[in-house]
């Protein structure tokens, strides 16, 4: 099976056990999520199943969608709920001052990963190491934040927000940010993934109702192609004539490749060969000789 999953990981699973629920469901052994989801957050996780795993990192590029509530006046360890309260104060702030502050948050930025995070520091998580009462030096990561929308104020410390962010955003330290710009801190007090690239909210599964379409032996109605996975990246068919070089992880000179939109240098493109099938990603570069196809990722042949 190659394929994945539009997972709704619902609160109190980790991302891992959702892997583990899939890869049992699925009785297969490479399965990976694209993109950790925190214990308490909800929401869209697709996870990626057989050859589908090759192209897990391509999938996370693209942008995420996130429904917050933020909660004013109370700055957390975690910045999220689940953190110990640091410091309380007094709110008294008006939509008008949400909608600017979350305004300014808007656009390319350099964000520094929480402690309470999984990302690595000389091999160890941050979050084991914040849990020991360490603080380490973290670098700050170029994100870019799309759209901040205020969706309801709930006067007097809580609004809920819509977001649209790069990879890699973390939204518990906008919500922290925001509490700072108003004056009185702040912390995320729930999440909601609405979308990841082409996973979407209502299409998402939930892992009871994946257990129940295992039993039923219905497994192929939620395994999502890989290719559409990949909809957002150009996508090229190779001639005929190229096949043998194709399917043998050849670079092909991109004379004989035609392609649904423009497609320039430092393009990512999905490449299929002339009878349809997904050969994998290649990206278009410069050689010396000219122009070719050269493979980032490539599938395992399929028998025809």
């Amino acid at each position: 099976m190659d394929g994945i999953v539009n997972v709704y990981k619902e609160k109190g699973f980790t991302s891992h056990d959702a892997v583990a629920v899939v890869r049992k469901c699925l009785h297969i052994k490479r399965v990976g999520h694209t993109g950790t989801l925190d214990p308490d957050a909800e929401g869209v996780l697709p996870i990626c199943v057989g050859e589908a795993t090759k192209l897990a990192d391509y999938i996370m590029n693209g942008k995420k969608s996130y429904r917050a509530m933020l909660r004013l006046g109370i700055t957390t360890t975690t910045e999220d709920a689940s953190g110990e309260v640091v410091e309380e104060k007094p709110v008294s702030v008006t939509e008008a001052q949400v909608r600017t502050a979350a305004a300014s948050l808007v656009g390319e930025r350099m964000q520094i990963p929480p402690m309470y995070s999984a990302i690595k520091v000389h091999g160890k998580k941050l979050y084991e190491l914040a849990r020991e009462g360490k603080e380490v030096e973290r670098k700050a990561r170029k994100v870019t934040i799309y759209a901040i929308r205020l969706l309801r104020f709930l006067p007097p410390d809580r609004a809920e927000l819509e977001i649209d962010c790069s990879k890699g955003t973390y939204i518990r330290s906008l919500c922290r940010e925001m509490g700072e710009i108003l004056g009185c801190g702040g912390h995320m007090e729930s999440l909601l993934r609405t979308a990841t690239g082409q996973f979407h909210l209502e299409n998402a599964i939930t892992l009871a109702a994946l257990r129940q379409k295992a039993e039923e032996g219905k497994l192929e109605e939620v395994l999502i192609p890989m290719e559409k996975a990949l909809s957002d990246y150009p996508q090229v068919t190779v001639d005929g004539s190229m096949t043998k070089l194709l399917h043998n992880g050849g670079r092909i000179p991109l004379r004989f490749a035609s392609s649904d939109r423009t497609i320039k240098v430092g393009n990512t493109v999905v490449v299929f060969d002339s009878a349809g099938v997904f050969t994998g990603l290649y990206l278009v570069n410069q050689e010396e000789k000219g122009v070719v196809l050269k493979p980032l990722r490539l599938m395992a042949a399929k028998d025809s």
